[in-house]
């Protein structure tokens, strides 16, 4: 029998790693529901269309998908072979060296508590909006999202399966609703006839396709984050693959959909000029034209418990990370203690939640629109961030297999991560070139927030080479790879 011990405030601490029994389902909600599937559909695809390719942005999400089921291929053969859960830090480690892969950690450690803050900033104005709509008190945006900080981090100190139970009907219900009112579309024929034009190149490439295809990639964000729930998974070597093919289609063909039927239920000649008269407000128009008026309210309802979900599963996934690195001490070693009850790396979310309510009180303290700012400008450095860290992962791959011949299958180990690798790399350059139109238009708010972006890396490179010549023992563990 496995002794506990106690930590901290008294709660059992297991010596051993964590441990579950998710099958590929339960990851797949928790992925899946990271990307905000209503939310993107509700809130981003029109703003997508506005800045990007107008009607034709149905079209991105299948390049999209085309591109990350390329990445997913290499991904799912290293962890077969790299049995950690690590996940991006790890695989770009063992493909690329100890410095990289650190340097990857911290990235993807600002990439996933940027993109959930930003959430945080939208959901706060959501809610504040939806009180005030129903006769509520006029409290800032702000309260609602430290309240919900409090809320995520309760669920987050629990078990991984109690989360998933949460997250399950929730992304039900607001995957049905889409579909629901896709299928009512495609009843009534839509406004100008049901057709294929988003998909044609004439519509596809018109306007600012690089734009659009950067907003389609942003929507998958969330989805690669399957193997850093290795340890907790059923069968590791069937589940995280199963799991990372499964976000990947299921997002790619529910986007695709529900960005199609958006554009027939207007017509693709109406749509932009329907979407320029209130972005955010698109998806409940069109569920008041299409489903009455219960539909438009579930819309609306179900598009906060969506954020909600969102911040959930990426609260999930930053603490594992965090985990992950305090197991190698990288960061501190408290951060891989587990709960003796609930087997969640429960300091690790203790330190997440703290850091979300302390990032939301600065940007409170410095006036910031939780929309047009918050959530804006942090969206566009996790857009960046996740591309970088998977076109990374892709050259990883291609290294990591060239050197060991561990695997000699040539579409899985060197064709298709070839191919991410080249199609990531061009979804960087766009995300880089156009980071300006992103954030607002500010040159001088653009070059810190890039250099911000650039700099985490760095950081984590410095500390492989500090640890190398200060604390061998350390750097030798962070990846129990052969040394670069």
């Amino acid at each position: 029998m496995t002794s506990i011990s106690t930590s901290g405030r008294g709660a059992p601490v297991s010596p051993g790693g964590l441990r579950g029994s998710l099958g590929p389902g339960a990851i797949i909600f928790m992925v899946v529901a990271a990307a905000a599937p209503l939310t993107v559909i509700g809130g981003s695809a029109p703003i997508a269309m506005l800045i990007g390719n107008g009607a034709g942005f149905p079209a991105m999400f299948v390049v999209s998908a085309v591109v990350l089921l390329l990445f997913s291929v290499g991904l799912s053969a290293m962890s077969r072979h790299v049995p950690k859960a690590g996940a991006f830090f790890t695989y770009i480690g063992y493909g690329l060296g100890r410095p990289l892969g650190l340097g990857a950690a911290y990235l993807a450690l600002l990439t996933y508590t940027t993109v959930q803050v930003a959430v945080y900033g939208f959901l706060g104005a959501a809610l504040r909006r939806s009180v005030l709509h129903i006769g509520g008190p006029d409290l800032p945006w702000y309260a609602y999202a430290l309240t919900v900080v409090a809320v995520v981090g309760t669920l987050g100190y629990r078990h991984i399966e109690f989360s998933s139970k949460v997250l399950g009907p929730l992304l039900i219900a607001e995957v049905g609703i889409v579909l629901l009112l896709g299928l009512v579309v495609v009843a009534r024929g839509g406004a100008e006839g049901l057709s294929a034009q988003p998909f044609t190149p004439h519509l596809a490439l018109s306007g600012s396709p690089g734009l659009g295809l950067m907003m389609a990639l942003a929507g998958f964000i969330g989805f690669e984050a399957t193997a850093i729930f290795r340890d907790e998974a059923r069968d590791p070597a069937r589940t995280i693959p199963r799991a990372t093919y499964g976000a990947v289609i299921s997002i790619g063909l529910f986007y695709t959909f529900g960005t199609w039927a958006l554009v027939m239920a207007w017509g693709p000649d109406r749509v932009l000029d329907e979407a320029a008269q209130d972005p955010g407000g698109l998806i409940v128009r069109t569920a008041q034209e299409y489903l009455g008026t219960v539909g438009a309210v579930a819309i609306n309802v179900l598009l906060l418990t969506s954020l909600f979900a969102c911040v959930l599963s990426f609260h999930n996934v930053i603490a594992r990370y965090q985990h992950s690195m305090g197991a190698t001490n990288v960061l501190p070693g408290a951060l891989a203690r587990v709960h003796g009850r609930h087997s969640s790396p429960y300091l690790s979310s203790a330190v997440q939640t703290v850091t979300a309510a302390t990032l939301i009180a600065v940007f409170a303290l410095c006036g910031l629109d939780p929309e047009l700012e918050v959530f804006t400008w942090f969206s566009g450095v996790a857009s960046l961030g996740v591309a970088l860290l998977m076109a990374l992962t892709c050259a990883a791959v291609l290294v990591y297999f060239a050197r060991t011949r561990a695997d000699t299958r040539w579409w899985h180990t060197r064709i298709a991560p070839a191919l991410g690798v080249v199609g990531l790399a061009v979804a960087a350059g766009l995300i880089v070139l156009n980071f300006r139109t992103l954030i607002g238009g500010s040159a001088t708010l653009s070059t810190v927030l890039l250099l911000i972006t650039f700099a985490c890396p760095l950081a984590g490179i410095a500390q492989a080479y500090a640890l190398r010549r200060g604390n061998r023992g350390v750097y030798d563990g962070m990846t129990d790879a052969i040394a670069a």
